[in-house]
Parts: structure tokens; C-alpha cells; sequence
């Protein structure tokens, strides 16, 4: 009853390889679209949002402070969507965004350069010249994501469990390893990796909507939960700041306790 986390560069397989393992385990295969569309429920447009997942830097850099507030909408969304495992999900950076919410596996997907030219020959209608520079561009605006983003580079195979190379595995071999895999006890969902996921989704929740209330949206804090037990840390505007997170943290379900002793106004020069 695991969560699968799939990157891929563009037209690498990804989505095939979600599909054939939904489809073997019985899993939801899940894409940004779904969690753009749920995110999309808290006020904030799926085609703001949408960007915010799909352009490079350069659109972010221009709202610094609405890249937090977007990233923590759509944390949000997918932390909720998997909580109860048994669920795919090939889009951005997934297993970036639910760093902490074991268990995840965390699979890459590559293929050679061959296989992706016929692969977007199937969808595209442009020359195979025109695919390879649509592929190398989609490849570094996800790359320089990724780094702006995490810091991170999208391509190291430490950020991952498993890469799969489909230069010679075809998809339904690929998937049959990583189907094996899951079957695996450190990757199933027992009740402490459950709770985990429960306590993901809860300080991911409690981030979005500090972030979404005018009274708490200047603010960017690290929010997490242990058992219900939540600690929220950051830098408040002012005093009075610390009894709006309060409210907006308590309002929710399942918190059990409130640290809030790490919040403190920000220093002025």
C-alpha cells in the first residue's frame, strides 16, 4: 500500500510506466492536472497555478513570496491525495514535495534520445528537429525548477530509490521490476509509515492555509507534525501575528497540541 513518486524528462515513458504499475497493483495513477485542480479549490486559478509548475525560474522570480504560497498549495494537495498510499504519481518534483511522508519510492525514469523522438512523434506535429529542441528545453526549464526551487539537481540518482533506463527494458519489464519492488516490506504502508503520511499531510495543510488567510499570508514558517503534535517555526511580522497562526493551526483537525515557541518577529535592521 505504498506511494510511488515517477520523474521523468519529457517524453521519457513516465506516464507509461504509471499507468502499466496502476494498473498491475490496483493503484490511483495520479497526474499534476488532479492536483492542480484540487489545489485549484483553495481560490488560486489551476492556470496560476499550473505555471507555477511548468515554467522556469524566471516566473517565479518575479513573486517571490507567491512561489511559497503557491508550493505550499499544491504540497498540500498532493500530501492529501496520497495519504492513504496505494497511489502513482508522475509530476514535478513528487518526491521532493513529499520529502518526509514515508513510505514513498522514489522512482526516475530515463530513455535514450531515439525513443523520446518516437515517442513525441506520436503526439507532436513538427519536424524531428523541432523535438529534440522542444525535449532539450523542457529538460533544462525542469532541471533549473528543480535546482531554484530545492537546490537540488534533477538528475541525481541519490534523490531517488530506483532509476529505470528503458534504452532495453520495455515498459512492461520495467514495470514488473518496480512492481516487485513495492512488494517489498521497507516501501509498504504499515501503521507508523501511515502515520507519518497522516502528519505529512496535516503540516503541509496547516502551511497552505496560513498561507492563504490575509491575516498570516506575509508569512513563510516550516510547519511539522508529530502524532497531532504541531510545531510551527518562523519569523511573524509582529507580536499580535502568533495568535492568528494559533487560530488557523487549531482550526484543524487532528492537531493535538500547538508549539508555537520558535515564532518570533522578524529582526529589523
Amino acid at each position: 500500500m505504498s506511494v510511488i513518486t515517477i520523474s521523468r524528462g519529457t517524453f521519457s515513458g513516465g506516464k507509461m510506466l504509471a499507468e502499466c504499475l496502476a494498473a498491475k497493483l490496483g493503484y490511483r495513477c495520479i497526474d499534476r492536472d488532479v492536483i492542480v485542480e484540487r489545489a485549484a479549490a483553495s481560490g488560486i486559478s489551476q492556470e496560476v497555478l499550473m505555471d507555477a509548475l511548468l515554467k522556469p525560474p524566471s516566473f517565479l522570480e518575479r513573486f517571490q513570496h507567491k512561489k511559497y504560497i503557491y508550493l505550499a498549495v499544491i504540497q498540500a494537495a498532493l500530501a492529501e491525495e496520497v495519504r492513504t498510499g496505494r497511489a502513482i504519481y508522475h509530476g514535478n518534483a513528487g518526491h521532493l514535495l513529499l520529502k518526509g511522508g514515508a513510505p514513498v519510492l522514489r522512482i526516475r525514469v530515463i530513455a535514450p534520445l531515439d525513443f523520446r523522438i518516437q515517442m513525441a512523434q506520436k503526439r507532436l506535429k513538427i519536424s524531428p528537429t523541432e523535438i529534440v529542441s522542444y525535449i532539450r528545453k523542457k529538460d533544462q526549464d525542469r532541471r533549473k525548477w528543480t535546482h531554484y526551487l530545492y537546490g537540488v539537481d534533477w538528475e541525481d540518482p541519490t534523490l531517488y530509490d530506483l532509476v529505470v533506463n528503458l534504452q532495453y527494458l520495455r515498459i512492461e519489464e520495467a514495470c514488473d521490476v518496480v512492481a516487485n519492488l513495492v512488494k517489498q516490506r521497507c516501501f509498504q504502508l504499515d501503521e507508523e509509515c501511515q502515520a507519518a503520511l497522516n502528519d505529512l499531510a496535516l503540516a503541509s495543510r496547516i502551511r497552505a492555509n496560513l498561507a492563504l488567510d490575509p491575516a498570516t499570508e506575509d508569512l513563510e514558517v516550516e510547519v511539522t507534525a508529530s502524532s497531532g503534535k504541531v510545531r510551527i517555526k518562523g519569523k511573524l511580522s509582529s507580536l499580535d501575528q502568533s495568535r492568528e497562526v494559533e487560530r488557523i493551526a487549531r482550526a484543524l483537525p487532528g492537531v493535538m497540541s500547538l508549539d508555537l515557541d520558535s515564532l518570533a518577529p522578524a529582526t529589523r535592521d
